[in-house]
């Protein structure tokens, strides 16, 4: 054979081609069971099939290089001749699995086939060399069903159902009270199934076989669930997986053979504890398919002492060598043990943090290392309420991950029936087509919020991050019939006062109840966090409107307010008769009048901020939306407003349609409204500054940083930050108080980023709101992205929401502009990030890179934060 690309590496003894540092080539798999291979560890020998052979098999319509068959049928020969036996031989046949093994570990996503190399002539093989035709007709028949499912593609249901029958039949519970005879029945009925459905018969040529397998479990890397598990983890389609074919070892031969699963940590707690099960007499996938009960690991210690301790042994060298918590694979045939498999276990955040902190006090690894070992997105897990990995649920939709945790309730439509059911101490799931802020004592009181519409940055998702409360939004598998109390789903009604569940870390509605288990931060946890500010630039602050909020965000280590949006605050129940008579007024005088009533109330809202975050810098936004959003939505509430305020209800329908906009993100609001109603600003800076003087007397130490929404354009920051200075002098020599504060504009519009070198001329700090940042430079309305954004994930038009992660080739470079420019006017212009970008880590390490000062997110995405910054600092 002409020497050429090598797509195919052995490992077995001496003649081992590869090692655990060639991942990215062998795959998780492939390169351990080398790397295993070469400390002496019993493994099976076998080759793998490099992931360049799948890029290259997707890139060429499913064709292979040239090379590969060459090379296969080489590497088959060193295998036949490590085990001293022959593929397709009928006395002594050569038996294979063939599994899939991508560089990082994609448990269950992929496909795998066992027993290969059986047909009618080489099982009699197996019988004469194992002296046990059940065993031998067992693996057969397994073989059978593997590959008529996984190869052919004929339902596996279908095969159960003839396993089910027989075991009906005879009056027996389990495969292995089954003789050799019903195997053989099985065995044959398997083969008639297969011609039915295929219209061709069960393939005998190991050859065929082997080269079906192969094509099979490549091709497995584009099912569906293996397309959405790289979504959800943010694994790149373009990497591939690598084909293991290893020679056959069988946990089924006996009682004196099995096969188990084993961690060296419990991947749960984090326990330094080995973890795991076993069965007798079995193979591998019977330990997981729940149709026989598995034993505990230390079971194992009494059945076979010298196996477990040999097994124990195993794990111990090879989570020092790998220094990180293993999850190995194990067969035992004849008493003999081999290792199928190492990989880095997955692991509960809990787990992963106390792992981390473990391994450092064992000298196993340094601190960087142990920063480096938890996933920031995994600390959601730690704040939430998740639910119990042993419930056994079913989807009846599935919507966007807004906010994480899990949440159990009865179904409601309304805020008012949430609230009130709340007051009765009833727990509730809060369904809407969409929420307004107007529902916002609604979501406070529900457990979860469900909607229809909407996306990542909806307003339900940034209310409920805000909360740390579960929430799925965009949920188009959903049709809500809020009038009548029902929503359907999947052909299901679900009536007002039935119990959902929530998985806010996935999406997924759940009918019914669903057992919850609470989060446990431990002294792990808070070492770790002090771990990461140690090593971290960014400073982290948060997004509240509340002195609860705020507090929170304080316990999980916010550094201060990045931004305060007074809006929320414009929505309670003596407030909000307010407002309307702010919007009502039909002239200046009149809408002063009803500021002045205001003012007391929003300076006691600020005075409480400042207090519950004490010398932390706070950075307050003034009004930013549109008018229309402080009046009602249904006929019902029109009526209420117009006997409230003492006006007809066809007033309240004038001043609606007077305020309405065809497009209202980008229309009359933020600074535009400043700008017109110069009034509501000046109220606004008034307030804060009052509230900062009257502290500042007390001896608190308080920089207001005030914060002019949607500026487009120099002048308009020019005009309002005029009027803004006007109000600060005023109050500080009312008050006589000298007081440092800062007046500075979030850039969310595309033109201010590109203009960012004018605006900084008059800004003292920019804060990026990236959420309209993203919406303007994209052009998609945020609300909507639900009906369209899953496709284009799915079909790879885009590789993940850009509401949630900051598209950093389009949005993060009009980021990277605005930095740019404004500190070539202001070197030491102060910037951050207070979209809800700030709590994401991806965001979070481009932020780093491009030199921002803070981010700024929802206080539960905190510690998230602070993780991610320490990542960045190590990473880089």
């Amino acid at each position: 054979m002409k020497k050429g690309k090598k797509y195919v590496y052995f490992f077995g003894g001496r003649r081992t081609e590869g090692n655990s540092t060639m991942k990215n080539l062998l795959g998780g798999k492939g390169s351990n069971l080398a790397e295993m291979t070469n400390l002496g560890i019993p493994v099976p020998p076998g080759f793998t099939i490099t992931t360049e052979t799948c890029i290259h098999f997707y890139e060429n319509n499913k064709h292979y290089p040239k090379s590969l068959t060459d090379q296969i049928d080489l590497n088959l020969g060193k295998l036949e001749n490590a085990m001293d036996k022959k593929f397709g031989d009928v006395h002594d046949p050569l038996l294979v699995s063939v599994r899939s093994g991508a560089r990082v570990s994609m448990p269950g996503m992929m496909d795998t086939v066992l027993n290969l190399g059986l047909n009618d002539t080489t099982v009699k093989g197996l019988i004469a060399k194992s002296n046990n035709e059940r065993f031998a007709y067992d693996a057969y028949r397994r073989f059978c069903q593997m590959f008529g499912d996984v190869v052919l593609g004929v339902d596996r249901e279908e095969f159960e159902h003839i396993l089910t029958s027989r075991k009906k039949q005879k009056k027996v519970d389990l495969d292995t009270d089954l003789n050799t005879e019903d195997l053989k029945w099985i065995v044959g009925e398997y083969k008639k199934l297969i011609k039915k459905k295929k219209g061709f018969s069960f393939p005998e040529d190991p050859k065929k076989q082997l080269k079906m397998a192969i094509d099979a479990v490549f091709s497995s890397w584009n099912n569906q669930r293996a397309i959405k598990y790289r979504n959800l983890n943010g694994i790149p389609h373009d990497w591939g997986t690598a084909v293991n074919i290893q020679a056959m070892v069988f946990g089924n031969l006996g009682e004196d053979s099995g096969t188990g699963v084993a961690f060296t940590r419990d991947p749960g707690t984090g326990e330094k504890k080995f973890y795991g099960e076993y069965l007798m007499n079995a193979q591998g996938e019977d330990v997981v398919a729940g149709t026989r009960t598995p034993h505990p690991i230390d079971d194992l210690k009494k059945e076979m002492p010298r196996v477990y301790l040999e097994l124990v042994s195993i794990y111990k060298r090879l989570e020092k060598h790998y220094k990180d918590m293993q999850d190995l694979e194990f067969t035992i045939q004849n008493k003999k043990l081999y290792l199928l498999q190492t990989r880095t276990g997955k692991r509960t955040a809990q787990a992963a943090v106390k792992i981390a902190v473990d391994m450092l006090s064992e000298g196993l690894i340094n601190k960087n290392e142990a920063i480096l070992r938890v996933e920031p997105a995994q600390l959601d897990q730690l704040l939430h309420p998740m639910i119990d990995p042993k419930a056994k649920v079913s989807s009846i939709a599935k919507g966007l991950p807004a906010s994480p945790g899990a949440a159990v309730g009865k179904v409601v439509f309304t805020a008012e029936r949430a609230e009130a059911m709340a007051a009765k101490k009833e727990k509730t799931v809060l369904v809407r087509l969409e929420t307004s802020p107007e529902d916002i004592g609604g979501m406070a009181a529900s457990e979860g919020i469900l909607t229809a519409y909407g996306g990542m940055t909806s307003h339900a998702a940034v209310v409920g991050r805000g909360m740390g409360k579960c929430c799925v939004v965009g949920c188009s598998d959903i049709t809500v019939h809020a009038k009548d109390k029902y929503f359907t789903a999947k052909g299901k009604k679900i009536k007002e006062g039935e119990y959902i569940t929530l998985n806010g870390n996935t999406g997924d509605v759940i009918l019914g109840k669903v057992n919850l288990i609470k989060p446990q931060v431990t002294g792990s946890f808070k070492t770790l966090m002090s771990w990461a500010d140690s090593v971290r630039r960014l400073k982290v602050r948060t997004n509240a409107d509340t002195p609860h909020d705020s507090q929170v965000a304080i316990d999980f280590g916010a550094e201060g307010i990045g931004l305060c949006r007074t809006e929320h605050m414009f929505f309670g129940k003596e407030r909000i008769p307010l407002v309307r008579a702010m919007i009502l007024a039909e002239d200046e005088a009149k809408r002063e009048k009803a500021l002045a009533k205001l003012l007391p109330l929003q300076k006691k809202d600020f005075k409480g901020i400042f207090k519950a975050m004490k010398s932390r810098p706070v950075t307050i936004r003034l009004l930013d939306p549109p008018l229309h959003e402080f009046l009602p939505h249904t006929d019902k509430d029109m009526q209420q407003m117009a006997k409230q305020m003492r006006i007809t209800k066809q007033k309240v329908a004038d001043l609606m349609q007077n305020l309405h906009e065809l497009n209202p993100m980008l229309g009359h609001r933020g600074c535009r409204l400043g700008i017109t109603y110069p009034e509501i600003y000046r109220m606004q800076v008034r307030a804060i500054m009052e509230a900062a003087c009257e502290l500042s007397k007390k001896g608190q130490r308080i920089i207001p940083e005030i914060m002019i929404p949607l500026v487009g354009h120099i002048n308009e920051l020019k005009f309002t930050k005029r009027h803004a200075l006007e109000v600060c002098e005023q109050v500080l020599k009312k008050h006589k108080v000298k007081l440092k504060y800062l007046i500075g504009t979030m850039i969310e519009i595309p033109r201010a980023a590109i203009t960012a070198d004018e605006i900084a001329v008059e800004a003292d700090f920019f804060s990026f709101g990236t959420n309209d940042l993203t919406q303007m430079g994209f052009g998609f309305s945020r609300d909507d992205v639900g009906k369209f954004l899953p496709s284009y994930i799915e079909d790879g038009i885009l590789e993940q929401d850009p509401f949630a992660s900051l598209d950093k080739a389009g949005i993060g470079e009009l980021v990277k502009i605005a930095v740019e420019k404004g500190r070539s006017v202001k070197p030491d212009l102060k910037i951050g990030i207070c979209g809800e970008h700030g709590g994401d880590p991806a965001s979070v390490e481009f932020c780093h890179r491009i030199g921002l000062d803070y981010v700024s997110c929802s206080p539960f995405r905190v510690p998230v934060a602070r993780l991610a910054a320490a990542h960045a600092v190590l990473k880089k």
